[in-house]
């Protein structure tokens, strides 16, 4: 009788509450953060649950074929009306950086919580300005997260917490590369994220913000000082022939310039006198996505290798001599970050699940009321060090100071 009962109660209860999520841009990241936030609820118990109410592009048939793709209750074609909308809470941001800036601030003064695709801004300046409107958001409840979502990466999570817990002392050296081989080919179109009025900077914004975020996130202290090196490799490329998605897209006639790096190397220093490197390009062949990083302490030594998503390599310094070496954890049990919602141990996650991971803390965050991570704050202070870059690299590699 009482099973029959807890039955009924069960039935009758009332679902959780919705948060309408409005999504500006439906493109690569468009469909990862649409593939994240279609997921959480449906994995994670979570205490509000996301509804998909509106995706925004400038090109109607195709914002519309997005849509219906990718599960989008409406389509826009103007992001004001998006924001405007009564059934959006959430502000997705998935646009190029130079409108960043526009619509997150918007969004904020509408009473809009937002979320920001990485970088945060193209500028110091204009990331400076979104940290003061999420700060004046804040007092009337609404939050704000940058979408750094290799930290989402269960194994990334993990690593953090070792870190957290002491397990490899003071840190002495941090080494972070992201490689890609997209470039390569001189005949590559000359796409928005190849044009600084646009993206800001080329490999230094589209990859060096991710391992500057992990390195800082990670360590748990900013990088206070650079010295680098950037190049642009192939500084004329064919004008696009129709438009150009994701990675991937055709050249017509016609040439045009080239005005990001192509590749960025970088030395650095951390608050604790730690030191760093860095190496971020889009133009190492043979290399489609490969994010790597390693840590060294005085008690022991961390790695990950991005296209290794599920692994972390971990040596304790502390163990004996004869005994000790690295050794591979599996980051899929039931108590790594993450993972208590997904599947018996073993069975490895991929990339989109990052995108669910983020969805999932920014929906707990707006629910509870308090500050995700990261934050506008996080981002400026990385746009911090990508401009720090951009000023040694004009100074032909002069050590500058990143602000914190």
């Amino acid at each position: 009788m009482a099973r029959t009962e807890q039955r009924e109660q069960t039935d009758t209860e009332a679902p959780p509450p919705t948060l309408g999520i409005g999504m500006v841009g439906y493109a690569f990241m468009g469909a990862a953060h649409s593939q994240g936030w279609r997921t959480a609820g449906r994995v994670f118990d979570l205490p509000v649950r996301p509804v998909l109410a509106a995706v925004c592009g400038r090109d109607r048939t195709a914002v519309r074929a997005a849509a219906e793709k990718h599960g989008w209750a409406a389509a826009e074609t103007d992001w004001r009306d998006l924001i405007a909308r009564d059934d959006v809470q959430i502000v997705d941001v998935c646009t190029p950086g130079d409108s960043h800036a526009e619509i997150a601030i918007a969004a904020l003064e509408a009473g809009k919580h937002v979320l920001c695709e990485k970088p945060l801004a193209n500028t110091v300046e204009e990331a400076e300005e979104m940290v003061a409107a999420a700060a004046r958001a804040r007092l009337n409840g609404q939050v704000a997260m940058v979408g750094f979502n290799y930290r989402r990466a269960p194994a990334i999570a993990y690593a953090r917490r070792l870190i957290a817990d002491g397990r490899l002392g003071a840190l002495r050296h941090v080494r972070v590369t992201y490689l890609q081989d997209w470039l390569v080919d001189p005949e590559f179109p000359l796409a928005w994220r190849l044009q600084r009025e646009h993206a800001g900077s080329g490999a230094l914004g589209d990859l060096g913000a991710h391992i500057i975020d992990l390195a800082q996130y990670l360590a748990g202290e900013p990088v206070v000082g650079v010295s680098a090196l950037t190049e642009t490799f192939v500084r004329e490329r064919p004008l696009p022939a129709g438009a150009v998605t994701g990675l991937s897209g055709g050249g017509g006639t016609g040439r045009g310039q080239v005005t990001v790096d192509d590749a960025a190397v970088f030395t650095g220093r951390l608050a604790s006198g730690a030191l760093a490197s860095f190496e971020a390009t889009r133009m190492a062949s043979g290399r489609k996505n490969a994010l790597r990083l390693e840590l060294n302490g005085e008690r022991g030594s961390l790695a990950f290798d991005l296209e290794r998503l599920n692994e972390l390599s971990f040596h304790d310094h502390t163990e004996p001599a004869a005994s000790a070496g690295f050794r591979r954890i599996l980051v899929t049990e039931p108590d790594h970050p993450y993972l208590e919602a997904w599947w018996p141990p073993g069975h490895a996650l991929g990339y989109e699940h990052t995108f669910v991971h983020q969805a999932r803390d920014l929906i707990t965050a707006v629910a509870t009321g308090t500050e995700p991570a990261p934050s506008f704050a996080d981002g400026l202070q990385v746009q911090r060090v990508l401009a720090a870059v951009e000023e040694s690299a004009a100074k032909n590699a002069a050590y500058t100071l990143v602000p914190f």
